[in-house]
């Protein structure tokens, strides 16, 4: 599964960036035509701003949870064919620090101190590709600079931080509803070890995009 999203990853952020192969190089068609930000030239780009909320789940071991996940990014984006964008992104997310709903009773909403869930910050690239009218596929991959909070160490039976830079790659299905905003699913695998812990983490989200 990691070896196939990984793949899956690169593949549509790398496709994005080769020309578009569909068009007729001795046709000089009008370039704003295609799929993807229609109306809008091939070569120019776009500024875009995205959240997401979902499920995370990690089976490590002694860490095995299904928590509440909440994450940002933004970056910019490319039309580098009629049909396809490529793009540059950065954000930040947690994969389960935070319970939401115990805003309506007197729980604590931050769990930082009682859980190990991974929060840090993505750095990568990403691609689309509309393949009819909206409808898109998506690919992501980067760096992921991960830190778990005051993790449960089994072994010494204490508290300790960990933190490191590893990796994250994710895919995707949405639709534009129109050339500014657009709502999908995805599915992001965020790559986590160090001193033989392993809290390797995968998390399926629904996730909103606004294009300015």
């Amino acid at each position: 599964m990691k070896k196939s999203l990984l793949a899956l990853a690169f593949v549509s952020a790398s496709a994005c960036a080769l020309p578009a192969m569909s068009q007729d190089a001795g046709n000089a068609s009008p370039q704003t035509a295609g799929n993807y930000q229609p109306g809008q030239a091939v070569g120019t780009g776009n500024w875009f701003i995205g959240g997401s909320v979902g499920q995370a789940h990690v089976s490590q071991g002694p860490y095995d949870d299904h928590p509440t996940t909440y994450g940002i990014n933004g970056g910019y984006r490319w039309k580098v064919g009629q049909d396809m964008g490529l793009g540059l992104e950065a954000g930040y997310n947690d994969l389960g620090n935070f319970k939401v709903k115990n805003v309506f009773n007197s729980n604590d909403v931050n769990l930082t101190s009682q859980r190990h869930a991974l929060r840090g910050w993505t750095a990568g690239v990403n691609g689309r590709i509309d393949i009819y009218r909206g409808l898109y596929l998506s690919g992501r991959t980067g760096l992921y600079g991960w830190h778990a909070p005051g993790m449960q160490d089994p072994d010494a039976g204490n508290r300790r931080d960990l933190s490191k830079v590893d990796y994250y790659a994710g895919a995707g299905i949405g639709y534009d509803i129109n050339n500014h905003f657009g709502l999908g699913l995805s599915y992001d695998y965020y790559h986590a070890a160090k001193s033989g812990v392993k809290l390797t983490t995968d998390a399926a989200s629904l996730t909103a995009e606004y294009r300015f």
